[in-house]
């Protein structure tokens, strides 16, 4: 017994002996970990109160075909062409603070002087470029491509002026400023009609790549 006892004893001795052993040669083998610490630091410029609303959105896709000709010294011309497939979220909606109105307490009634204009608040927009064929001295640069999406963005805004969007816009804020005055027992009256939909400036500035 006593025999069986030691023998067990060398056996799991070691297996201890070979796990730490084999712990110690694979740690020497492993690469050092490196410690990486990222900082950023993120700094607050200005706070503007806005009171915008967003009363639609659209989903546009335009499919807009661009083809640039360069003629080298009138002995023969390089086309540049590309495909590109815009699709865009317009959000159109009404800025608040360019409203005026005036309260006629007697008949608890808000008039409407001067309703904001519908404006284009934002377009998020993805871009996809197809069928690229450039000419051997006519190649797109990062300029030619800033340029393309800057003409599709303003397409799809174009789009959206011309669509249902401005309606609806105007439906909504009208509807949404009823509901406002009826919940507090008041009517709503407009001396101005609403003007036509345009676009926050600025916003063709800088598009999505």
């Amino acid at each position: 017994m006593d025999v069986i006892f030691f023998i067990l004893a060398m056996l799991i001795g070691g297996v201890a002996a070979w796990q730490g052993f084999s712990w110690y040669y694979l740690k020497k083998l492993k690469p050092p970990v490196q410690d990486v610490t990222t900082e950023s630091h993120i700094l607050l410029e200005r706070i503007e109160k806005v009171f915008k609303v967003v009363v639609a959105e659209g989903y546009f896709t335009e499919i807009y075909d661009h083809n640039t000709k360069k003629d080298f010294l009138g002995i023969f011309k390089t086309n540049s062409k590309a495909l590109v497939v815009a699709k865009a979220k317009v959000s159109v909606g009404f800025d608040f603070a360019k409203m005026h109105f005036h309260r006629d307490h007697h008949n608890r009634t808000l008039v409407v002087q001067q309703f904001a204009e519908a404006e284009i608040l934002s377009i998020d927009t993805d871009y996809k470029f197809y069928d690229i064929n450039q000419g051997l001295l006519n190649k797109f640069d990062n300029e030619d491509y800033t340029a393309i999406l800057v003409e599709a963005k303003k397409l799809m805004q174009e789009k959206a002026r011309e669509s249902d969007l401005p309606k609806i816009a105007q439906q909504q804020i009208e509807l949404m400023m009823q509901q406002l005055c009826a919940s507090a027992g008041w009517q709503l009256e407009q001396e101005r009609v609403l003007e036509p939909l345009k676009t926050v400036q600025g916003i063709t500035e800088e598009p999505k790549h």
